[in-house]
């Protein structure tokens, strides 16, 4: 397989299926906007809007591409994007590195003020606290922003409760020693630091269910732990213990290098339901079993940002918490200067990198549309999602998805003809994985 070009890149389509279903809720309209802000003082340190300005809330994937598409589609917006890290560091490969296929310049070997410079935009190092949306202002603790749109793409939190933990000490202690690595890029960096440690005995790597951030991902990070326990001779196995009822996506392909590549290094146990974890005892407590372990990356599931809670826009509906908007134009109830995308959005489309991409790229355009006093016809998003299954030599497989909309019952649906899977591993994919990531920190950053 050629290298993927950036145009191609743009085309993709295809991504995890999400297993939960994929149905969207709009709320009913607001009688009014309500303030829902911790007040900064001040105003923001930043130049004079020089157009319709667009606050972009979060430097993820969907906010660094909806970002510098605003530019493409309207020159004249005048965008500044809000991100809270100063550093970037991406999840989606970041599997890979713990294998040693990539190493850490590949993940965070990228600029903010580049991406913002090559995309015409403004960047702006700071923490949403909140947003009045009466008044149009985004709150800061760098001060406030006024603005014309708003977009939220703050991502996912953890949601320890769901695994049983309610106490803040123990929530802590498993955020801090046992990562589950799906958010920030220290967690990356202590997991690796775990593999490269561990001496032998039992790794438990958790999978939650519902809609997670990305689906294929901890069956992944599962064969690239194992495979650096074979390489190196380590007596040590990685535990799946998973609260699905099989492999959530692209199984057949798991299953394969589960059996036939790690039959000595991993174990899987599906339909998993954890009440609880002992940290001082490594032990995880389910409805029947307890299990020990030696080392975990121990994933809770997850819930949108909680700064969807903090703004007033979490959809009772949702048991993730995630925002209540028009499932089609992305924006809140009466307000479409306002909108939420990538992962704390409510439908069911996977919480995957590529498909924020291609979703950030329509929701650009909508946004242009309004602005112009135009409409936008919906269109789905669509996505690529590529697992690497073995270090060396380097094979992965693939599956793709995009969506019908059901106006009737206002949900989605994988489409027949834009849906599909490739679970034979091979090397051809083991490079196009690495040219997929490549294209996409081109597609953001260049």
């Amino acid at each position: 397989m050629s290298k993927i070009s950036r145009r191609d890149f743009v085309k993709l389509t295809g991504a995890a299926l999400a297993a939960a279903g994929l149905g969207g809720h709009a709320a009913p309209a607001d009688a009014a906007p309500k303030s829902a802000a911790v007040h900064s003082r001040g105003k923001a340190y930043l130049p004079k809007a020089r157009g319709p300005r667009v606050v972009v809330v979060g430097g993820g994937t969907s906010g660094l591409t909806i970002a510098k598409y605003l530019k493409k589609e309207n020159p004249k917006f005048d965008v500044v994007l809000v991100e809270k890290r100063a550093m970037y560091s991406s999840c989606f490969a970041s599997n890979l590195w713990y294998a040693g296929v990539i190493n850490l310049e590949f993940l965070a070997g990228h600029s903010f003020l580049d991406a913002a410079r090559n995309g015409g935009y403004t960047f702006f190092s700071a923490t949403c606290t909140g947003v009045d949306r009466s008044a149009r202002k985004v709150h800061t603790d760098q001060g406030e922003i006024a603005y014309d749109y708003l977009v939220l793409a703050p991502g996912i939190d953890y949601d320890y409760e769901r695994i049983g933990i309610k106490d803040p000490d123990t929530e802590y202690r498993l955020r801090t020693e046992h990562p589950a690595g799906w958010m920030m890029g220290d967690e990356h960096v202590s997991i690796k630091r775990k593999i490269e440690n561990f001496k032998g005995g039992i790794f438990v790597q958790t999978v939650p269910g519902g809609n997670f951030r990305c689906k294929p991902a901890p069956y992944e990070r599962t064969c690239m732990i194992a495979a650096y326990f074979k390489k190196h001779k380590i007596k040590g196995k990685v535990l799946v213990l998973d609260n699905n009822p099989d492999i959530a996506v692209k199984k057949a392909g798991f299953h394969a290098a589960f059996d036939e590549l790690y039959k000595d290094y991993v174990e899987y146990v599906p339909s998993i339901n954890i009440t609880g974890v002992d940290a001082d005892t490594k032990t995880i407590e389910t409805e029947f079993d307890s299990y020990k372990f030696d080392e975990a990356a121990i994933y809770p599931g997850v819930r949108a940002s909680k700064l969807i809670e903090v703004a007033g826009l979490v959809d009772a509906k949702s048991p993730q918490k995630e925002a209540r908007i028009d499932v089609q134009k992305y924006h809140v109830p009466g307000d479409p200067r306002v909108y939420v995308t990538g992962d704390s959005r409510p439908m069911g489309f996977p919480k995957s990198a590529h498909l924020a991409n291609s979703e950030g790229k329509y929701v650009a355009k909508v946004i242009a549309a309004h602005a112009a006093g135009k409409a936008m016809d919906w269109t789905s998003p669509a996505s690529l999602c590529y697992s690497m299954v073995n270090a060396e030599p380097k094979e992965a497989i693939s599956m793709w998805v995009s969506f019908n909309y059901d106006k009737q019952t206002n949900a989605f649906s994988p489409a027949k003809e834009g849906t599909g899977t490739d679970e034979k591993r091979d090397a051809i994919k083991g490079e196009a994985t690495l040219d997929w990531a490549e294209a996409l920190y081109g597609d953001m950053f260049g």
